[in-house]
């Protein structure tokens, strides 16, 4: 009784999950008629309709919501404590999901996790790149980046990267039209290229000093983007200022592309740190990738 309960179980978070029976059935390797009639026989037995069924779609009840909230952690839990123990007897496998902003994907991310696909052909990175601050939980990714170690109580955080430092740059040619700030201030009166976050829609604050002497200066400009790869080369035509990390525009510096501007009011900061959840049990995979991605500041 209780392993058919749990089998129901499996099956609701997955409809729900999905949205769909047949593509809850194909998830499953089972027929849609054999799902929908698991979740007739559950709502029977809860006395509570869970889902509810149209033509086009299938969405949740309040039942149906509270339900999936409760149930679906759980359960996520009970499958990665037996993934674990799988584990115990053979090579790291499986997949790892990993959310990150375009830079750390690139720069911090990339070199070392390439060793790990070289060497262990069983395990899969799905890498997914976004500004926002994602909720790894709900979205169920494995881990996630995040400059600074400053996370939520229940999360674990590990320095993944080193110091950084946020640089405002321009191209000589554009310094030499519109005159280089000597203030932050100043940026007032320049064409500056913004970074637009997904998180609210706002635009990034450009961030000076430190500490307790630490201020933002919100600027403005001909441009506003959502990548700082794209910020780099418009930056690098002469569009206008940018702020980028030191690590990403550091090559341009020493080939003279750009210059840094402002260099007293920048300061260094905690870089990235891999954050996951402190409870969630890790498999093979994701601790090997852990150890690859951990930051040794005496290595470095």
């Amino acid at each position: 009784m209780f392993l058919n309960g749990m089998n129901d179980l499996v099956v609701f978070v997955t409809v729900a999950r999905e949205g769909s029976f047949t593509r809850a059935a194909a998830h499953l390797g089972v027929s849609p008629s054999a799902v929908s009639q698991t979740m007739r026989g559950l709502e029977e037995r809860l006395g509570v309709r869970l889902l509810t069924r149209t033509t086009r779609s299938v969405t949740r009840t309040e039942a149906g919501e509270q339900l999936l909230s409760e149930i679906a952690p759980l359960l996520d839990q009970i499958e990665a404590h037996l993934s674990a123990v799988s584990e115990l007897r053979r090579r790291p496998s499986g997949t790892v999901r990993i959310t990150a902003d375009e830079f750390a994907a690139r720069h911090v991310l990339w070199p070392k996790l390439l060793p790990i696909l070289e060497s262990y052909p069983e395990v899969t990175v799905e890498l997914m790149t976004d500004y926002g601050l994602t909720d790894i939980v709900a979205e169920r990714f494995d881990a996630g980046v995040r400059l600074g170690g400053i996370i939520d109580a229940d999360m674990v955080a590990v320095p993944i990267g080193p110091d950084m430092r946020m640089v405002t740059v321009a191209a000589p040619a554009y310094l030499a039209r519109y005159g280089v700030p000597e203030q932050p201030e100043e940026l007032m009166a320049h064409r500056c290229i913004n970074l637009r976050l997904p998180t609210h829609g706002g635009l990034y604050p450009w961030e000076f000093g430190s500490g307790e002497n630490e201020f933002r200066v919100r600027v403005s400009g001909p441009l506003i983007m959502n990548s700082v790869l794209q910020i780099l080369e418009a930056c690098l035509a002469g569009v206008g200022l940018a702020q980028l990390p030191d690590a990403q525009v550091q090559p341009y510096l020493d080939s003279g592309a750009l210059t840094e501007v402002l260099a007293p009011w920048s300061d260094s900061f905690p870089g990235y740190h891999l954050y996951y959840p402190s409870r969630r049990q890790q498999t093979a995979a994701f601790r090997l990738v852990i150890e690859h991605l951990r930051y040794r500041r005496d290595a470095s």
